[in-house]
């Protein structure tokens, strides 16, 4: 007999609190909120994202190990659903700069609820000490060579309308990873129109140049702005740009 998963039943109200947990969890695991392979947020903070009891996200994980969604090893719970398509052109690529790791890379990425850059707050419209999600990006080659940084902050806007991103809010603590390698496609899918705009820099006292990404909508509200510092000396930024063909 075939096993009955979360997505295969329609969610009702006489279905057990565990078993709707679990439908919710699935749909983070399957939008790619929590992408494929990364380590789930522990009991408790589960528990605190959904505002249900630790018991009751312990049988809605037990759901999905059934089901083979989710595996649980010594490093924790993962999810194991396979990674969706990246519709996203190339051009827009999250974070700016991200590039494919090379064996013996470092390349880490965290999210952190804080006071971002004050010249992020201002682009972004933020009062003081206001806080809000900060991304932060490192990769370099094996070596040390190649290597790139990436700060990026999300406005109020960009929180409220893109639910995948507004679900990051509860777990970021800044030391968990968080690969936000989809956040274009989940803004395009919550209808806003992305305008993004780059501006190159040298950077004062370094042999590396500064990329500042902002990006609009289409109502020329701010989404998120970003600060890339690359190693000009042994690296090169490639930009892709898609024009649609003529009616």
């Amino acid at each position: 007999m075939a096993r009955t998963t979360p997505h295969d039943r329609p969610l009702t109200g006489e279905q057990p609190l565990y078993w709707r947990i679990a439908t919710e969890l699935l749909g983070e695991l399957r939008d790619g909120t929590i992408p494929p392979g990364e380590r789930l947020p522990g009991e408790r903070q589960l528990a605190e994202h959904f505002e249900v009891s630790r018991e009751t996200v312990r049988q809605a994980l037990e759901v999905l190990r059934r089901s083979g969604l989710v595996a649980t090893d010594r490093r924790g719970s993962h999810a194991t659903l396979p990674g969706l398509p990246v519709e996203t052109p190339a051009s827009l690529t999250f974070p700016l700069g991200a590039q494919a790791s090379g064996p013996g890379a470092v390349d880490r990425a965290t999210v952190a609820w804080e006071t971002p850059p004050p010249e992020h707050a201002e682009v972004l419209g933020l009062g003081p000490h206001r806080p809000t999600l900060v991304h932060r990006y490192e990769s370099a080659g094996a070596d040390g060579r190649g290597r790139r940084t990436a700060v990026t902050s999300f406005s109020a806007v960009a929180l409220a309308e893109v639910a995948e991103l507004g679900r990051y809010r509860d777990r970021a603590d800044g030391s968990g990873s968080a690969q936000l390698r989809r956040a274009y496609d989940w803004m395009r899918k919550a209808g806003l129109t992305l305008h993004h705009r780059d501006a190159i820099t040298r950077h004062p006292g370094a042999p590396s140049v500064r990329v500042t990404r902002r990006v609009h909508d289409q109502y020329a509200r701010p989404l998120e702005v970003t600060d890339l510092v690359v190693d000009a000396q042994q690296d090169a930024l490639v930009y892709e740009f898609t024009l649609p063909a003529t009616g």
